[in-house]
C-alpha cells in the first residue's frame, strides 16, 4: 500500500538531491515533504533551476516568508501568472483570469460573486449539503468496497458546484473530466496534451495549454447566452448580469476565464482535501476513533485536514523590483514561488507538524493563502463541505480499511489523489 506521511517525510534529504521542478518526485507521497523539510532547514529561499523553456524560480518554504510574499502584491505580483509556466504578453492578454490580476480590477472582479461565498449564503446551504451528502454516502457505502475518490470525494463537491452554477446533475461527469484534464496537464493519465510537449505549443493561448479549455468555454458561453438579462442568482447569472465595482463590464474573454476557474477550483481542492483526510484517518485509526467518540471535534479537525492535505502545493508570484527575502537577493522579474505545503509543516509555527492531530489548536495553516488579497474566495464553502461530509460519514461506519494502492497525480501544483480504494463495514 502507498503511505502518505511516514517518519521518512522528515528524514534529511541532501540539498543537492532536492528538485522541486522534477514532477516524478511528487508521486510517492513522501519525497515532496522530505524536500520541503530540507529546504526549510538549510535553504528556505532556494534557487531552483528548471529545464527550458522555463528559467528557474525562488522556492519560498517557510511560513513567515510565504506570508510576506502573499501579502505584498506590489512587490510580488500575480500579473505575470501564478503557475510555473512562463508566458509572454500576448498569452497574458488572452489567458489572464482573476488569479492573474492585482489591485482595483482584481477586487472589482472578486466582488461580482463574493457575496455568493459569504457566510449568510453558505450557511443557508446547510440542509441542501446534508441532503446531498446523505445521497452520496448512501450510494457509495452500499457497495462495501469502492473508490472513495470517484464515489465520495469527487462526487460530492461536483454536485455542489452544479448547484452553484445551476446546471443539471447529468453534466457532473463532464465537469469532473474537464477539471482532471486541465489541472492534470502534467499527468499522462489525465492530460490530452502534456504541458511543454511539442504538441502543447498548438494550445499555448489556452489556460493550462489544455484543449479541454475550449470545451469549458463553449459550455459556459451557452449558459451565459441563456441567462443574460435575467434575474437568476446562480454564479453564471451573476457574472453576466453584474457590472463590477470599477464600472468595467466583463469582456467575453473575462467571462470565459472566470467560468473556467470556477469549474476547476470549485471541485479540485475540496475533492483532494477530502481524499487526503480520509487517507490520513485510515493511517491514523486512533484519530478516527477520537472523532467517533467526540463529534464536536470535527470543526477543529477540518482545519487539521486542510493543513495536512495541502491540496495546492504552490502558487507563484513575480518580483516587480529587486528585493531581499530570507537573506537572498531577488531580482526584478524573478519567479517567486510560495510552497504552501511546506509552510503547513513549518516547525516554527506548528508543534509536531508531522503528527496528524484532529484536536490541534492554533492551526495557522496557509492552505487558502495567508493575509493575501487573493485569499481563496471559496474557503468557507470548502470548510463547510468538508465538515458536513465527515459529520455524516463517521457515524455511519463501524470500520474502514484501505483496499488497494493510492496513486497520486503527477504534478507539483496540485497535491492530488487519483484513486482511494476502501472497504467499509457499516455501523
Amino acid at each position: 500500500m502507498t503511505e502518505i506521511l511516514t517518519p521518512a517525510a522528515h528524514e534529511p534529504l541532501p540539498l543537492a538531491d532536492v528538485n522541486l521542478a522534477d514532477l516524478d518526485r511528487f508521486t510517492d507521497g513522501v519525497t515532496p515533504w522530505r524536500m520541503f523539510h530540507t529546504l526549510r532547514h538549510e535553504d528556505p529561499v532556494h534557487w531552483q533551476p528548471e529545464e527550458a523553456p522555463n528559467s528557474g524560480f525562488w522556492a519560498v518554504t517557510r511560513h513567515a516568508d510565504i506570508a510576506r510574499v502573499d501579502r505584498d502584491a506590489e512587490t510580488f505580483t500575480s500579473t505575470r501568472f501564478v503557475n510555473l509556466e512562463e508566458v509572454d504578453d500576448d498569452q497574458i492578454k488572452k489567458r489572464a483570469s482573476i488569479l492573474e490580476l492585482d489591485g482595483v480590477r482584481h477586487r472589482a472582479l472578486r466582488s461580482v460573486i463574493q457575496r455568493q461565498f459569504g457566510a449568510s449564503v453558505i450557511n443557508s446551504y446547510g440542509d441542501f449539503l446534508r441532503g446531498l451528502t446523505a445521497k452520496t454516502l448512501d450510494a457509495a457505502l452500499a457497495k462495501g468496497t469502492f473508490d472513495f475518490v470517484a464515489d465520495v470525494s469527487a462526487d460530492f463537491p461536483i454536485n455542489v458546484l452544479a448547484r452553484l452554477l445551476d446546471v443539471p446533475p447529468q453534466d457532473n461527469q463532464k465537469l469532473i473530466d474537464w477539471g482532471n484534464r486541465i489541472i492534470g496537464n502534467t499527468d499522462p493519465d489525465y492530460a490530452d496534451v502534456l504541458l511543454h510537449s511539442a504538441e502543447s505549443e498548438r494550445y499555448r493561448d489556452l489556460p493550462f495549454r489544455s484543449p479541454a479549455s475550449v470545451e469549458v468555454f463553449e459550455y459556459g458561453r451557452e449558459l451565459a447566452r441563456q441567462r443574460r438579462g435575467k434575474d437568476g442568482s446562480d454564479l453564471v447569472s451573476k457574472l453576466v448580469n453584474t457590472i463590477p465595482r470599477d464600472g468595467v463590464p466583463l469582456s467575453p474573454q473575462d467571462f470565459d476565464n472566470y467560468f473556467l476557474l470556477l469549474v476547476v477550483a470549485g471541485n479540485e481542492t475540496t475533492r483532494h482535501t477530502i481524499s487526503h483526510s480520509m487517507l490520513a484517518l485510515l493511517h491514523h485509526p486512533e484519530q478516527l476513533a477520537r472523532l467517533k467518540d467526540d463529534p464536536s471535534l470535527i470543526p477543529t479537525a477540518v482545519e487539521e485536514f486542510l493543513r495536512w492535505a495541502s491540496p495546492v502545493y504552490h502558487f507563484r508570484r513575480t518580483a516587480t523590483r529587486d528585493v531581499e527575502l530570507g537573506g537572498k537577493r531577488i531580482r526584478e522579474g524573478d519567479k517567486v514561488v510560495m510552497w504552501y505545503a511546506s509552510g503547513n509543516r513549518d516547525e516554527e509555527v506548528f508543534g509536531n507538524p508531522y503528527d496528524f492531530d484532529v484536536a490541534r489548536r492554533h492551526n495557522d495553516h496557509v492552505t487558502f493563502g495567508k493575509g493575501s488579497p487573493h485569499l481563496c474566495l471559496g474557503n468557507l464553502l470548502a470548510r463547510t463541505e468538508i465538515r458536513i461530509m465527515f459529520e455524516e460519514l463517521i457515524p455511519r461506519i463501524a470500520g474502514i480499511r484501505l483496499a488497494g494502492d493510492v496513486p497520486r497525480v503527477r504534478s507539483n501544483f496540485v497535491n492530488g489523489i487519483k484513486k482511494l480504494p476502501v472497504e467499509v463495514t457499516l455501523a
